[in-house]
């Protein structure tokens, strides 16, 4: 199938630029193509999808400005359909594919591959990643926190053929579509991913006509070159040495306890060797295949090199990784259930893997952001009568953590996504669905405190029009505070946290774990994300810009207090100087006891 890779020519600067530019454009009206053309909210207004570029080797040469949690995984994934089919891919060919075993990451995310053929030659593929609302599976919008095996989650796709040499292979997209909810949906979106697909493909043999093969080659190796000099300055800018990191995972609630991810990361020279340990694989929904594991690998590395474009396979050439032994927790062996697994624990593996970093060069250190601890729901439209499930993806934006230079940016997680998500139009929600929205806003005091405070969480509430809905929560955060960095502390824990709260009939219940309730018309759900975490001592944030905070309802009166060390002498918001001045001494002696 694929050909020896011939070293090409050097090639200029200015075409170099434009190759890229045309590449980058490529991507992005794919991306454009699934906004538009998606059927679902979680395509069309939540945005959770990625698209990526590759070369006929298969690597990677572009990926968009998309979803982590798709992208890392985007790697082995495309490597594994490849050696799948071997040589019997051909002009017209298109692949579909989400089964962990074979390197997907859930089997939510549904990945289409389309290999691009230019004078009788695969040149390149376009490939889009998509997370469909629905998989089948006992429990609506696949996430089954009562699954003890990933037979018990949903459908399993491994790498199949829906065209096959130009022809749509009808039986096998019908079979896929016959084991899903809310068919329309999903329908659409899969041919929003192929008109994705076509679109790249039209653009990247636009590109080999304009200024062929050889240059267009020549320009893909130098831009390959190009990230992987940015990341090997990186790591030689670290000293030499093994360091160590380590992230909790909460429990979740079904008698496992508390797990504790630990990482290994090794620099010699320009080259970064990063080894995973992580306890034996559970019966519950957050045990992570090795494709999953190996996004939270490359984001935490990312969150911590923080490197320029572009971003392709030569980012990796000088990093390994060692995802641990086969059947644990962040390396599942089949049949693992696994579905929550790209928040959790992909979330925690990423935090440990950047702390490790942060270990060799403290002066890059950061908070994390927010996990997400979020909702799916689902029942029968009573106008239309036709079953309706959707992933909330409103309801899992959470706070990004403080730097050491700023404040965590509101509503702009959580983590796993890291910013690509859209939380959408509440008018359009309500529109498509039979659900009233009755609060979308930031949390008050759900940012961790520190000198630069870190981004507040969302809440999100619910009450269904005229039917019984299914709620599913989901996610973590709901137990452990976001983690700060540089002596950041908290002091209003339970103001961090998620939690989904649950109105029935006056009466309120609070859910810590993942459950799946039961709403009725005139009972609310109120979804809670935690906020990020803060940065450095929280009694060193000048007194001036924690009143502001609280002005402007981020933090509460109380917060400031106790939190922040500043003390408002009344009703009008006027900071008692003294006082302030006191109270922080002695939260400063306090810390230094």
């Amino acid at each position: 199938m694929t050909q020896a890779h011939q070293v090409p020519a050097a090639i200029d600067p200015i075409t170099l630029a434009v190759v890229r530019g045309a590449l980058e454009t490529a991507q992005r009206e794919m991306t454009l193509t699934l906004e538009k053309t998606g059927r679902s909210s979680v395509f069309n207004l939540a945005h959770d999808y990625s698209n990526a570029l590759f070369d006929n080797l298969p690597e990677m040469i572009l990926q968009g400005q998309d979803i982590p949690i798709h992208l890392g995984s985007l790697i082995p994934a495309m490597k594994a359909v490849a050696d799948y089919f071997g040589d019997d891919i051909h002009e017209g060919d298109v692949i579909y594919h989400n089964d962990p075993v074979y390197q997907g990451s859930h089997i939510l995310d549904c990945c289409m591959y389309k290999p691009v053929f230019y004078q009788g030659e695969l040149v390149f593929w376009a490939v889009c990643k998509g997370h469909l609302t629905d998989i089948g599976g006992p429990v609506p919008a696949g996430y089954n926190p009562d699954a003890k095996e990933i037979y018990a989650e949903g459908l399993r796709i491994p790498p199949v053929k829906l065209w096959d040499k130009g022809r749509r292979r009808d039986d096998v997209v019908n079979l896929l579509l016959c084991n899903m909810r809310a068919r329309r949906d999903q329908e659409g979106d899969l041919n929003a991913q192929f008109g994705a697909c076509r679109v790249g493909e039209r653009n990247l043999l636009a590109l080999l006509d304009k200024y062929g093969l050889a240059t267009v080659r020549a320009a893909i190796a130098e831009l390959k070159d190009m990230a992987d000099r940015h990341m090997r300055s990186l790591i030689r800018s670290i000293p030499d040495g093994t360091y160590h990191g380590e992230a909790v995972l909460e429990d979740a609630g079904h008698g496992y306890g508390e797990l504790t991810i630990r990482t290994q990361v090794t620099v010699s020279g320009d080259n970064v060797h990063i080894s995973v340990q992580s306890p034996p694989q559970i019966p519950y929904f957050i045990n992570s295949y090795a494709g999953n594991s190996m996004s939270g690998v490359y984001l935490g590395l990312m969150m911590f090199a923080q490197v320029p474009p572009p971003y392709n396979a030569g980012l990796y050439r000088c990093v390994s990784v060692d995802l641990g032994a086969h059947g644990t927790l962040c390396n599942a062996a089949e049949p693992a259930p696994h579905v929550n697994c790209t928040t959790t624990p992909m979330e925690t593996l990423t935090d440990a893997v950047r702390m490790a970093f942060e270990a060799a060069a403290p002066e890059r250190v950061t908070a994390s952001w927010g996990h997400a601890s979020g909702i799916n729901i689902a029942g029968i439209n009573p106008a239309t009568g036709e079953q309706y499930v959707t992933m909330v993806l409103a309801s899992i934006i959470s706070g990004a953590g403080a730097t050491r230079q700023m404040d965590g940016w509101h509503a702009c997680g959580p983590l796993c996504c890291f910013g690509a998500l859209s939380s959408g139009d509440i008018e359009l929600l309500e529109y498509a669905y039979p659900i009233i929205i009755h609060r979308y806003g930031l949390l008050q005091d759900s940012g961790g405190a520190g000198a630069h405070r870190g981004g507040s969480g969302t809440v999100w509430e619910v009450e269904p029009r005229g039917h019984d809905m299914t709620v599913i929560a989901f996610g973590e955060g709901r137990q452990i505070p976001t983690m700060g960095a540089a002596g950041a502390h908290d002091v209003l824990i339970d103001k961090k946290l998620g939690r989904l709260e649950v109105e029935h009939d006056g009466a309120l219940t609070v859910h810590r774990h993942n459950v799946i309730t039961t709403l009725k018309p005139g009972q609310r759900a109120r979804n809670i994300n935690p906020g990020g975490g803060g940065y450095g001592l929280p009694w060193q944030r000048p007194p001036a810009q924690v009143l502001a905070d609280l002005k402007n309802g981020l933090i509460s009166r109380l917060a400031a207090r106790e939190e922040y060390g500043v003390v408002i002498a009344d009703d009008n918001l006027h900071i008692d100087d003294a006082a302030t001045a006191a109270l922080r001494q002695q939260l400063n002696l306090g810390a230094q006891a």
